[in-house]
């Protein structure tokens, strides 16, 4: 795994990982959906990774990360529950987020697993998801309906503690959040923690003690804490290379 962080780091030191996004498309159920897929540079197979947006839709932030995720080596398939739409004030992002019915995203986020898997230059067997805010919530709902992902990055999203919910989940977890959230607080974290390993399974969490929601994101004035965010980044590197590694 040390080898495997280092062939990063050296990867990115010489560009050899170099991001080209295309605009997909694939079935879900009846629909289809659209998605941009970032591959890096060569043959493969490289691990793959679902990047779930947040509540404002599949904005230019969220299409950052998942360019930066494929520099690294990893196929980033940014998915897009939204339907082409992106919010620009916090109003129109609830009521976009509150009109997605919960059976579509369920389906959407399974459709975008099955292709990510499909394709020629992913490994199948190693394959994660990441998101952030609202999309938080959404990889964990991969964690749990996808019995075969391998890893599982939350960003201050909504969790679960019930045993009967958590033992559906295979993949290892990097949970990450903030120790002034509101919404996702310490008490709903540690209770998922303690369920997690009482079940045995694999999980890490961190928690920024002075962070609120949201503060991995720059545009988030008010919240955006900047060394925070770059230690959830470096953490987050550092699981999906021990988790994805070969």
């Amino acid at each position: 795994m040390k080898f495997f962080s280092l062939t990063i780091s050296l990867f990115l030191a010489l560009g050899a990982f170099a991001a080209t996004p295309k605009n997909v498309s694939y079935k879900s159920g009846d629909d289809t959906v659209q998605a941009i897929i970032y591959t890096p540079e060569g043959t493969g197979p490289f691990p793959g990774i679902l990047v779930i947006h947040e509540y404002w839709g599949l904005n230019d932030w969220v299409k950052e990360q998942a360019s930066k995720l494929s520099d690294l080596g990893y196929v980033a398939l940014a998915i897009d529950l939204y339907r082409g739409k992106v919010a620009t004030t916090p109003d129109e992002a609830h009521e976009i987020m509150r009109g997605v019915p919960d059976d579509r995203a369920a389906r959407d986020l399974h459709a975008a697993f099955e292709f990510l898997k499909s394709q020629p230059n992913v490994n199948k067997d190693r394959i994660a998801s990441i998101g952030w805010c609202m999309g938080g919530g959404y990889s964990f709902d991969v964690a749990l309906q996808e019995p075969t992902l391998t890893a599982d990055v939350i960003n201050y999203g909504r969790l679960a503690s019930d045993p009967a919910s958590l033992k559906k989940i295979n993949a290892s977890i990097l949970g990450i959040f903030g120790g002034q959230d509101r919404g996702i607080t310490v008490d709903d974290v540690k209770k998922f923690e303690q369920a997690m390993k009482q079940l045995g399974k694999k999980v890490e969490i961190v928690i920024y003690p002075n962070a609120c929601h949201a503060f991995e994101n720059p545009n988030n004035k008010a919240g955006y804490r900047a060394d925070d965010a770059a230690d959830a980044w470096k953490r987050t590197v550092n699981f999906l290379a021990q988790t994805l590694g070969k």
